[in-house]
């Protein structure tokens, strides 16, 4: 490393010989001008002979606006420039690990003119300031200009060793750095670890060609990025919208890379280094059908949807689970995007499209990497005040959605474990008593593949609430239909279940709505998800409510609903009432 560095310092000494044989030989000013690399020919080149818009109006010397071989500044190497005296407000995240201070070595340098504070042409080697055109002083506003505020920038003048490579995972140890990118001798990375100065042949005077973040993955060996879809996707830009690349020559999304939502310098969100300062805005500006193919965003403008406009604030991804007290919706909450993928998930389990993020099992432990869909959707939907809980008022409540799922429970959806019963008669093909559900089998797109539509996959947004893939009447006194318990009907057979005299006579004759006597999710003391919305059912005139399973299709109420009162009534195949089929067994 110490002989790259070295090498580095010869070649400015040569480019210093270089440049002070320009001044008295014409010969070596024209030898230099063959070199199409040369700073010649780069917006570096402050001279009257610069190409750029800022430049000397009289100097002819090129390189006395940063070195000069006599009378140099004490900083190599022989520095010419005036140095900054102000301070800097460093880079920092809830994540940063590097120890980031005031900018030291060449970043200290480089920022003489890019921080905008010190006149261009304040050099040691002149008396007076070396004029320029058009009135400029100071380096103009523009992405050139840093200023003093870091926060929006790559970090800077930390030191970046075997240790922090290992502390922050993710990084590659700096012994292994094969291409371009150098560390200074102080083992720092600073500013000319990605910019040559002396060449722009990669454009923005990179080290490196940074074509598919080829620059970037030098220092980020970022885990299963490589065969992510933001990395290999070919898609490009369709032309409606706004341009998500204005300031890229690359034109797909594989060839932009990092560049599709990070920023190097003057970044939109601070943390993370997002170009937009709204986080949905990085995803969208692709997401809504301009490059992928399906119009995520316009999923966030209906009824009912996760809400980006209510809850959105930058927050880091390595956070863990979101707190009901502090609500939090954002792309990243539940999408990695260094690591989706577009492979079909096995029942039950964790659509690739989510990639590797955190979420809550089972048990309530917070897993790095989720493996089933619900430990995602825990991950904001499960505690003592779970976000989006139900809002009828049901007989027996429990506010964490997780323990609604419990395998322990008297009854459940099948969605942390198979169903208690591998038989049920009124389940339509290919569902089974065996077979595992998701959470999106019920909370999807109203308009996407699982609602036979063309839209989006996800519960991005439905006109159904809650996030329901089909519409289900909630309220009594609303004809039956296909329509009205479209959601139900997806999985359970219409005709089987008004069949069945009991579910015909409540749900067809009564106008009683499913969700009046059951609850979806789970109940942990009631077989048959019987938890009953008080709004319709209240207790009987003796006092009671309650309903009491007295053995196989087989059981009592005691309760008041639609006005009539029922004393354990009973019903059943054992009953004198009206006879419960076996297609009324229920999970």
């Amino acid at each position: 490393m110490i002989a790259f560095n070295v090498m580095r310092y010869v070649r400015a000494a040569l480019v210093l010989l270089a440049c002070a044989l320009a001044i008295v030989m014409p010969e070596a000013r024209s030898l230099a001008a063959d070199n199409p690399n040369s700073v010649v020919y780069t917006k570096h080149n402050l001279s009257s002979s610069g190409l750029g818009e800022v430049r000397s109006a009289t100097e002819a010397e090129i390189c006395i606006f940063c070195h000069a071989p006599h009378t140099a500044l004490s900083e190599a190497p022989l520095w010419n420039h005036q140095m900054p005296v102000t301070g800097y407000t460093p880079y920092s995240s809830a994540t940063l690990i590097a120890k980031v201070g005031q900018p030291t070595g060449s970043s200290r340098l480089c920022l003489s003119c890019h921080d905008g504070t010190v006149a261009l042409g304040l050099v040691g080697s002149r008396r007076t300031p070396i004029p320029m055109i058009k009135g400029y002083t100071t380096i103009p506003p523009g992405p050139s200009r840093l200023g003093t505020d870091l926060t929006g920038h790559h970090p800077v003048s930390f030191t970046y060793d075997s240790a922090l490579a290992i502390a922050k995972g993710e990084l590659e140890d700096p012994s292994k750095l094969q291409g371009r990118v150098r560390l200074d001798t102080a083992g720092q990375l600073q500013c000319t670890s990605c910019h040559d100065p002396h060449s722009d042949q990669n454009g923005k005077f990179l080290v490196e060609n940074n074509t598919a973040s080829a620059l970037c993955v030098e220092c980020h060996a970022l885990n299963n990025w490589s065969s992510s879809v933001h990395a290999i996707s070919p898609a490009g830009w369709n032309g409606t919208g706004r341009n998500p690349w204005p300031n890229s020559k690359s034109k797909t999304v594989a060839a932009n890379g990092c560049e599709n939502c990070h920023a190097s310098h003057a970044a939109g969100v601070q943390p993370h280094l997002l170009k937009f300062a709204k986080p949905e805005d990085n995803c969208l500006v692709c997401h809504n059908g301009s490059v992928a193919a399906k119009n995520i965003e316009g999923e966030f403008n209906k009824k009912s949807a996760h809400g980006l406009v209510s809850f959105s604030s930058p927050r880091d991804a390595a956070q863990g689970p979101v707190k009901a007290s502090e609500p939090h919706v954002a792309c990243v909450d539940c999408h990695d995007p260094h690591t989706v993928g577009k492979a079909t998930a096995a029942s039950g389990s964790a659509p690739a499209a989510l990639g590797q993020v955190k979420g809550v099992a089972a048990d309530g432990a917070v897993v790095k990497i989720v493996t089933h869909e619900y430990e995602l959707c825990f991950r904001c939907h499960a505690g003592t005040s779970a976000l989006g809980n139900s809002k009828a008022p049901r007989q027996f409540m429990q506010p964490n959605i997780r323990l609604q799922f419990e395998p322990a429970n008297a009854s459940y959806h099948p969605v942390m474990s198979a169903a208690k019963s591998a038989s049920d008669p009124t389940l339509m093909p290919p569902w089974t008593g065996a077979r595992q559900m998701l959470c999106s089998d019920c909370h999807n797109n109203d308009q996407g593949p699982g609602a036979r539509g063309t839209g989006p996959k996800g519960p991005h947004g439905s006109r159904y609430a809650p996030l329901l893939e089909r519409n289900l009447v909630t309220v009594d006194f609303q004809a039956e239909s296909v329509n009205a318990y479209a959601l139900c009907y997806k999985c359970h057979s219409e005709g089987v279940l008004m069949a069945d005299p009991l579910h015909g006579k409540h749900v067809r004759e009564q106008r009683t709505s499913c969700s009046t006597c059951h609850d979806a999710h789970g109940v942990q003391t009631q077989k048959h998800l019987v938890n009953f919305n008080t709004i319709y059912v209240t207790a009987s005139s003796a006092g009671r409510l309650e309903y009491v399973s007295t053995g196989k299709d087989s059981g009592n109420c005691s309760l008041t609903c639609h006005g009539k009162d029922h004393k354990a009534t009973p019903y059943g195949l054992n009953s004198m009432s009206v006879p419960l089929l076996k297609s009324n067994r229920r999970r």
